[in-house]
């Protein structure tokens, strides 16, 4: 696997959170389980924080604010692109941000668009963050994948990109 670091790996983390869009946002109920849901990414912004938009009235802004500890999980299975990330969620009312984020398409969820009652943002400060891609493209990472098949050997080491950012 082709380890990749330093500023290259957060503008690959960049794109692929932004490529992907929907994750899977893990937090911590109050009997200790943990619960996903899909969140649509805003943005992955220079300082690394990851936006969402979300209702303040709702189970995860209370479970992110009871347990900070929060987890993103970004998968394209059909490009085998993934993104795990740790961070610390908190909810955020910040106008400026909120108008630089919105968009129409969330009139769906937000019927009276920035004006609606409760809106916030949920940021994640991610602690550490890992992301593999192929290295090659999918067709030559399957080639790859094939190869060892036939050949009962284990796939050459680049045939994967793998990044790991802790902050």
């Amino acid at each position: 696997m082709t380890e990749i670091t330093g500023p290259e790996a957060l503008a690959r983390v960049t794109e692929l959170v932004e490529d992907i869009d929907f994750t899977m946002l893990t937090t911590t109920d109050e009997d200790g389980n943990l619960v996903s849901r899909p969140m649509s990414t805003r943005q992955m912004d220079d300082a690394g924080d990851i936006w969402f938009f979300t209702a303040e009235d709702t189970e995860k802004v209370e479970e992110a604010r009871a347990h900070h500890q929060v987890g993103l999980s970004y998968c394209d299975a059909k490009g085998m692109r993934y993104v795990s990330v740790a961070g610390n969620a908190s909810v955020v009312h910040d106008r400026t941000k909120m108008e630089e984020l919105y968009s129409p398409s969330l009139d769906i969820w937000f019927e009276d668009g920035l004006d609606t009652p409760g809106i916030a943002l949920l940021k994640v400060t991610p602690t550490v963050t890992e992301f593999w891609e192929p290295a090659k493209g999918k067709i030559a990472m399957a080639a790859g994948a094939l190869k060892a098949l036939v050949t009962k050997d284990t796939p050459d080491d680049d045939i994967m990109n793998h990044g790991r950012i802790v902050r």
